[in-house]
């Protein structure tokens, strides 16, 4: 528990409790930020330890400069995980273009053979491997700002307040930035278990799109469709919550949580 409550910049543990062994790594939306995870932490706190990503350029980091390529910001968080000497075994969760940094991640420390995921959550976002032309980040102002309503993920209330959406969307553009010049290999794989999730009525992930995370993993696939659109988390939260346990659960009786961290 210490090593992940330790102070730093990168990580949250939201909800830290000693009586549990596994974790879950949460990688946020672009322009999220680890409090996105509060509520969720709060419902599995019960089952799992839930440690947020908080990247640079909000919130508590917002003097920082935001990361604007998914490579680099994989490296980086690699880096801070990679040097955690715990030996519990870990669950990533990613939502939108968290679910894209947690594929990198989880691809990165396969190669280093070192705090592996045991099965990777990849919510609200296409399949790596599905490349389109989009350029939000090169929206002026009002273009970005109206891309986040429309999305429905931020509360409206702060759209009223200039000074922080001045504050905010540096942080947007360099995420939009970095998710729309992203170019993965469709061959790319990871070797644990991916549970992709969707809502139903998100219009950025189709069907197709969501199932499409079957190709990039050599270990089992689960595809689940839930009431909502593209933040359908915010009012879903006791279907998903109920989801990560059933699929903690089963990895637990299958092949147990416990030990199950590869190393070389």
């Amino acid at each position: 528990m210490s090593a992940l409550a330790s102070g730093n910049p990168w990580l949250r543990n939201l909800f830290p409790t000693a009586k549990n062994d596994a974790r879950l790594i949460c990688f946020p939306h672009a322009g999220g930020a680890a409090s996105y995870y509060i509520p969720m932490a709060k419902a599995l706190e019960s089952v799992v330890d839930v440690t947020a990503i908080q990247y640079p350029g909000r919130q508590d980091r917002r003097s920082e400069c935001p990361v604007g390529d998914i490579g680099t910001l994989a490296d980086r968080i690699v880096e801070v995980l990679d040097a955690i000497q715990d030996e519990s075994p870990v669950a990533f969760f990613g939502h939108s273009m968290g679910a894209v940094v947690a594929f990198e991640v989880a691809r990165r420390l396969e190669h280093l053979r070192a705090n592996t995921p045991v099965v990777l959550f990849a919510s609200g976002r296409r399949a790596p491997g599905i490349q389109r032309q989009e350029a939000v980040h090169k929206y002026g102002n009002d273009g970005l700002v109206a891309e986040i309503r429309a999305l429905g993920g931020t509360n409206s209330s702060m759209f009223d307040d200039d000074e922080l959406i001045r504050m905010i969307l540096p942080a947007v553009r360099a995420d939009y930035r970095a998710i729309e010049s992203y170019v993965c290999a469709p061959e790319a794989v990871i070797a644990c278990p991916i549970v992709a999730v969707r809502g139903i009525d998100d219009p950025r992930v189709s069907l197709s799109d969501a199932q499409a995370w079957g190709n990039h993993t050599t270990s089992k696939f689960g595809l689940h469709t839930m009431p909502g659109n593209h933040f359908y988390i915010n009012g879903q939260l006791d279907g998903l919550t109920a989801l990560v346990r059933s699929e903690l659960d089963e990895l637990s009786d299958s092949a147990g949580l416990e030990g199950s961290r590869n190393t070389p």
